[in-house]
């Protein structure tokens, strides 16, 4: 599919969220969902008609017991940019991220079960300008947080193919795959820049890799 670059008169003001615990989508970020429940299953068919569009956010765990569980503040825009049906009426799909927005207000539930919020992207909009352009990254320091941080997860890596990745790729593939923890995630979201994400970066995984292989919680949506 080709490369789609909406300007902000194409942005859709009322939004259907996917709210999904440790999932981080980010501006050029390409997030693959295997999508099974009838709510979501709906939200998908539903975005195919709507330009693709729909948002992943994450619940805010400071509202404990909150039905439905609350929402940060900030997720990121996505575009449906491939998909494809199982046997078993499952939706494999990969989301590409277009820009973050902040949550005016949350709408009533769809009828098909799904979420909906009405989104703010106006602070954000300079992720429709920067999304190629190079962090100021210490890529050897990256490096040196990235090796130790693997070990201790014992994650395997190709590290020819990392290697050859440029600098914003590298940072928004990293950010993205690492199981860092939801405020963890969540800080890489919220990073005022790609600057600021790339540093943030490097200090989780200098920090992380000092905690050894702990189970990360699994995502789950709400």
């Amino acid at each position: 599919m080709p490369a789609f670059h909406p300007g902000p008169e194409s942005l859709p003001e009322e939004i259907a969220v996917f709210p999904l615990t440790g999932a981080l989508l980010l501006p050029q970020g390409r997030l693959p969902l295997n999508i099974f429940e009838p709510r979501y299953l709906a939200m998908v068919q539903d975005s195919l008609g709507r330009g693709r569009f729909f948002g992943m956010i994450q619940p805010d765990p400071s509202a404990p017991g909150a039905t439905p569980p609350g929402l940060y503040g900030t997720g990121c825009l996505g575009r449906v940019s491939s998909f494809s049906e199982t046997e078993d009426g499952r939706l494999l799909i990969t989301l590409t991220g277009l820009l973050r927005f902040q949550v005016r207000q949350e709408l009533p539930l769809h009828p098909g079960g799904y979420r909906r919020v009405r989104a703010d992207y106006r602070p954000w909009l300079a992720d429709l300008e920067t999304g190629g352009a190079e962090p100021l990254l210490d890529r050897a320091a990256l490096m040196s947080a990235l090796h130790p941080y693997f070990r201790a997860r014992r994650i395997e890596a190709n590290w020819e193919a990392i290697e050859k990745l440029p600098d914003p790729m590298l940072v928004t593939t990293l950010a993205m795959v690492c199981p860092f923890d939801p405020r963890e995630k969540q800080a890489l979201l919220e990073a005022p820049t790609p600057e600021d994400r790339a540093r943030t970066l490097v200090t989780l995984l200098q920090m992380d890799a000092l905690g050894g292989p702990d189970a990360s919680p699994s995502g789950r949506p709400s």
